[in-house]
């Protein structure tokens, strides 16, 4: 193990959220982001139908289908495997392979009520192919919401704040009426993740 190695396994292990996700049964710190920002903005409705998007190891899932109850419906979708969760329905596959967003369409069975995207891809090292590849699983999921989102739906989606920033924000604009941001408590300080909640659908916005 090499030094820095270490240091981010010791400070992994000592973060109060890596504790609490232990102690409270979650799959990840990450169920805090979400429960953090789902008790600001109130995304996760009982019965809702939701699509998670990124969703290994399973954190944000457990938390939909505890929010969402018996009648709601999650949908989670990663190209790494997923242990079940109980309550939620998992497809495999890249999110950029139309067969797989097919697959999604059909697990639905109607419009989503929110789509939440932790995604990111394979990181290379290279800042600038790492930020496009991340850019390009975004537009996968604003282009998903044209079709498969309700009118009155969200959109929840993890950017990086970099040379793609301005562009994905003036997208998300120019495609639903009310884009904001959020940056949980549980999202580390230094970390360069933002996520943007967007809502109130323009279903003739052209990318």
């Amino acid at each position: 193990m090499t030094n820095s190695s270490g240091r981010w396994l010791r400070r992994h292990l000592a973060d109060p959220y890596v504790k609490r996700s232990r102690a409270e049964g979650y799959r990840s710190r990450a169920a805090y982001k979400l429960l953090q920002i789902d008790a600001r903005d109130r995304l996760l409705r009982p019965g809702a139908v939701v699509v998670d998007l990124g969703a290994a190891p399973g954190g944000w899932s457990q938390v939909a289908a505890q929010r969402l109850g018996a009648r709601g419906r999650v949908i989670a979708v990663d190209v790494l495997e997923m242990a079940p969760v109980p309550g939620v329905r998992f497809v495999r596959g890249s999110f950029l392979d139309e067969a797989v967003r097919a697959a999604v369409r059909e697990a639905a069975g109607g419009l989503a009520d929110a789509v939440l995207s932790d995604m990111m891809p394979e990181l290379s090292g290279v800042a600038a192919a790492d930020q496009a590849r991340a850019a390009e699983l975004v537009r996968a999921a604003i282009d998903f919401c044209r079709a498969n989102l309700a009118p009155q739906g969200a959109l929840l989606v993890k950017v990086f704040q970099g040379r793609e920033f301005a562009s994905l924000l003036g997208l998300l604009r120019r495609t639903f009426s009310s884009v904001r941001t959020r940056k949980p408590a549980a999202s580390r300080g230094e970390s360069r993740e933002l996520y943007l909640l967007a809502r109130g659908l323009r279903r003739d916005a052209a990318g």
